[in-house]
């Protein structure tokens, strides 16, 4: 591919003050460990990681022969309890970070060969979609162009923005010497960054969301564990609240955000089948999805667009092009997107890199929050139809991980309206109170999770209340989600 002219330099933005900002020191114990032979390393790991679960595990053995007198009353909570301590194992005791050491796991030598390796330092386009973000672009952008990564193409589509912003980006442009698109009609977030994969010549398309700030060496990091393991065909950073000071809500998503991505993606990346690889850095090869663009772009749903689902369907199509992809190609033969380089169908790995980290401006209100959460409830129920009928190809422990999840979030509805509902109607507040303590219980797991990584940080109080919000709050949207997916509108606000 031919190199665009250089670009001019542009400073790194100053990351926020928080904690999750601050370079973290590895302890005594992380750094004697990391001395070690890897196989004294994840033995230690494993040992380790079963003496801080022990608790747990006390729990589980002292309820296990109860569970056979009174399955209804303690199946849901022993169920959770067990996979909260499965995620929690593989998470602490299998994951390495791909950027900083080669993985363990990997496929067979001649299944490796079918991976073609990318250049030492590939060619990276950097994509952002935007629409009325004037008070936030210009940090995100500055954040994206100040990337420490040497051959980097910055392309921002402006998708008829109606504020300021794109007097911002006319300003940036000129300075920054970017690339931008400015659409003259509404197209929505997946066709404007399909426009800016039309211009994209890098060997590596990377994206994030217009509200983000990332670290300087964020993309790199995402780039080197490309490149150092051929059967990545995507990789997902690791995100925080940018304004995790601002309210409650603020407070307890950054702790929830953590643990979505320190815990349940690292558990799926040891598997290499990682489902959402996150909008505030994701990061794919060229090869993984080009062909599939025309059918993310033109995803249909229970008959009608469907706009929402933009990081998981893109996911999709890397983690099942073996089965799913041949027939989406000839579905959108005539695309240029198609036509002009055909890559053959593999069976790509995805994986995360901890150590990439972004910042993103999450709901500081109640009713923004919920708006968002109606959006991930909807892109959760069209992705169930599309990766959940092949993720069960991919092995006992991908689909494990990620039939077990489908399975806790379509059943949280019910236990709701069971525990909080039906059971003090019947007499049976005993059990209501029970489903509330389990539901604390697990918050306080996840939330010691957090100050484990996070010494110091004392956010990891919230982590219980995110929980119970989730439970009274949260999981009666579900079906309301279901009753209104077809409604979709351009939305990024976090206020």
């Amino acid at each position: 591919m031919a190199t665009a002219p250089a670009r001019p330099t542009a400073p790194p933005v100053p990351l926020p003050p928080l904690r999750s900002a601050r370079r973290h020191r590895p302890g005594f114990l992380r750094r004697r460990l990391d001395r070690q032979d890897p196989a004294i390393r994840h033995a230690a790991r494993r040992v380790l990681t079963l003496l801080g679960l022990l608790p747990l595990l006390l729990i589980l053995a002292r309820e296990a022969p109860r569970l056979a007198q009174s399955p209804l009353v303690l199946g849901y909570g022993f169920t959770v309890l067990v996979g909260t301590i499965a995620m929690l194992y593989i998470a602490y005791s299998r994951y390495d970070d791909p950027s900083e050491r080669l993985l363990r796991r990997r496929p067979r030598a001649r299944d490796l060969a079918a991976f073609p390796a990318l250049p030492a330092a590939p060619r990276v386009s950097f994509l952002l979609a935007v629409k009325d973000e004037e008070d936030c672009i210009e940090d995100c952008v500055r954040s994206m162009a100040g990337s420490d990564y040497p051959d980097l193409q910055v392309i921002v589509v402006d998708d008829l923005s109606e504020d300021g912003t794109r007097d911002v980006l006319r300003r940036l442009e000129a300075e920054l010497g970017i690339t931008v698109i400015y659409l003259e009609k509404n197209l929505g977030k997946k066709h404007a960054l399909v426009r800016a994969c039309e211009i994209a010549d890098g060997d590596v398309i990377a994206f994030t969301d217009s509200d983000c700030i990332l670290a300087p060496d964020a993309l790199a990091r995402c780039i080197r564990a490309l490149v150092t393991h051929p059967e990545l065909g995507a990789v997902s950073g690791h995100a925080r609240a940018l304004n995790a000071a601002d309210t409650f809500f603020t407070k307890a998503q950054d702790v929830w955000y953590e643990g979505q991505f320190r815990v349940a993606k690292a558990a799926e990346a040891t598997f290499g089948s990682v489902t959402c690889v996150s909008g505030p850095l994701a990061v794919f090869r060229r090869d993984a999805i080009y062909n599939y663009l025309p059918a993310w772009a033109g995803d249909r749903f229970l008959g009608a667009p469907f706009r929402f689902a933009t990081d998981r369907q893109l996911t999709g199509y890397v983690l099942g092009q073996r089965w799913r992809g041949k027939a989406l190609k000839r579905r959108y033969a005539d695309s240029p997107f198609v036509t002009a380089e055909d890559y053959p169908e593999r069976t790509w790995r995805i994986g995360y890199v901890q150590s990439a980290k972004v910042w993103t401006n999450v709901p500081a209100r109640f009713k923004p929050f919920m708006k968002q959460q109606i959006r991930w409830k909807k892109s959760f129920i069209r992705n169930m139809f599309f990766t959940g009928s092949f993720m069960w190809r991919r092995g006992i422990g991908p689909a494990a991980l990620y039939y077990g999840h489908a399975l806790w979030v379509v059943a949280a509805p019910v236990m709701a309206f069971r525990h909080l509902l039906w059971a003090p109607l019947h007499g049976a507040a005993f059990l209501t109170l029970l489903y509330l303590c389990g539901v604390v219980l697990k918050g306080c797991v996840w939330g010691l999770a957090f100050k484990i990584d996070n010494p110091g940080d004392g956010r990891w109080r919230y982590r219980p209340l995110m929980s119970l919000l989730s439970a009274l709050v949260l999981a009666w949207l579900l079906p309301y989600s279901f009753a209104t997916i077809r409604r979709g509108v351009w939305a990024r606000g976090a206020n």
